[in-house]
């Protein structure tokens, strides 16, 4: 059986386990109030406003308000859902699952009229179908430059979409199909509206893919894994085992959530600074060890916007020092990336890859006054309980939307429809 008949079964299969499902909510939960505190960026005003100019049926919701095309509201929602950085990732693979399959799964719903539940299952189905395909995929599909979020999350976003449109097993196949000849996103686009962009595109993806297959459009059944197809032509592996335990192991509930509103490969580094309770003056050197693969992606050196200061471990590690909130999105500015102190403070700062190290791992090394040097080290895979995870993101999800909001949107994730949460994700202010 080929990948793509593997997958359209799991899409179509039933959905076990119920620490699963809860994190497929708090991962929904998250990806609301990064959404709606996004719906102020930039690219937000220009996506929204393009794909109200260009109407259409009005099926689905966007996010900021108004109803467009399902289609249209999934790329725009996937990469509003983007903009600030600060969803989901998920470290098997390198890519942030819910932005990319949950604006697909909710578009389909709205317009199919589909329940909350449905919803969560189809959402659940997509992202561990992403996951999965990035694994499939592998490490050279992402070291050679590709968003993995963009293309392994277009085939969960088809998979959750098709699942809400009813799809047989061979109209999925053929979604998956549809996918792999649409799927795109680099991640020369980092530092850049082409990053949260590439989420959009995925999402948007998924819900054409599986919209045409409803329509009987047929495309290549092995467009994924056959001659010429997805994974051979863009450096895939082909890693038979990603599909090991597909249905009764959950890999999305080991997903990650950010606590800093920056690049998930920073976060480790982060936390092992805290933990040393420096302050700047005290600070002659810094030398922080990451896996070499974190180099390629948020190691930019001297970034002179907020946004790239998103990817530079010497800007967030003179920010820690310096006791700037790094889980507060308005200190990740253009103003902040050029602050006096913090470039020179990031001048100190030497960068390091460590294969010995894991993804999520860092090791942190500051020479202090006085000649002395302190060491600090964390790991993002510790674990965590459902419930502390809960806590931690309502107290994020207040920090971005305020209390009395953050407390709605809890309670709108836990509806018996999907109502309370779009009339959330409509809201201008």
């Amino acid at each position: 059986m080929n990948i793509e008949a593997r997958l359209a079964e799991f899409a179509l299969g039933p959905v076990a386990g119920e620490g699963a499902r809860e994190m497929m909510r708090l991962s929904l939960f998250d990806w609301a109030a990064c959404a709606i505190a996004g719906v102020e960026e930039p690219l937000a005003a220009v996506l929204r406003e393009k794909a109200l100019e260009e109407a259409g049926t009005a099926q689905a919701s966007l996010i900021g308000g108004g109803k467009v095309p399902m289609r249209a509201a999934a790329l725009v929602n996937g990469a509003i859902s983007h903009a600030l950085d600060y969803d989901d990732t998920h470290f098997a693979h390198i890519g942030h699952p819910s932005v990319a399959v949950i604006p697909a799964a909710l578009a389909a719903a709205e317009a199919r009229g589909a329940g909350f539940e449905e919803m969560i299952d189809a959402a659940l189905i997509g992202a561990e179908g992403s996951v999965r395909v990035g694994l499939w995929l592998g490490r050279d599909h992402y070291q050679i430059g590709f968003h993995q979020t963009a293309t392994a999350g277009a085939f969960g976003a088809a998979m959750a979409a098709g699942r809400i449109m009813g799809l047989s097993r061979d109209a999925m196949v053929q979604a998956l199909g549809l996918a792999a000849t649409r799927a795109s996103g680099l991640k020369s686009q980092f530092g850049t509206m082409g990053k949260p962009y590439n989420a959009g595109i995925a999402a948007e993806t998924g819900i054409e893919a599986a919209d045409l297959a409803t329509r009987g459009f047929v495309s290549s059944p092995a467009g994924m894994s056959g001659p010429q197809g997805f994974g051979p032509t863009h450096a895939g592996i082909g890693e038979e085992d990603a599909m090991e335990g597909l249905g009764e192991r959950w890999r999305m509930e080991s997903v990650s959530h950010k606590f800093h509103a920056c690049c998930h490969g920073l976060h480790a580094t982060i936390e092992a600074l805290k933990s040393l309770g420096l302050a700047a003056g005290e600070i002659e050197a810094v030398t922080i060890r990451t896996h070499p693969r974190w180099l390629t992606v948020c190691n930019k050196p001297e970034p002179d916007t907020g946004l790239a200061a998103k990817f530079s471990y010497r800007h967030v590690a003179a920010m820690v020092l310096a006791g700037v909130d790094t889980s507060a999105i308005v200190n990740f500015s253009d103003k902040m990336a050029k602050r006096p102190d913090l470039v020179a403070l990031r001048s100190r700062v030497v960068v390091d890859g460590d294969a010995r190290l894991s993804e999520m791992e860092a090791r942190v090394e500051a020479n202090v006054t006085g000649g002395a040097t302190r060491i600090g080290s964390f790991d993002l895979d510790a674990p965590m309980s459902l419930d502390e995870r809960g806590g931690k993101l309502r107290l994020k999800a207040a920090g971005l939307l305020g209390t009395p909001r953050a407390t709605a949107l809890w309670e709108a994730v836990r509806a018996p429809d999907l109502a309370p949460l779009t009339k959330l994700l409509q809201l201008t202010s």
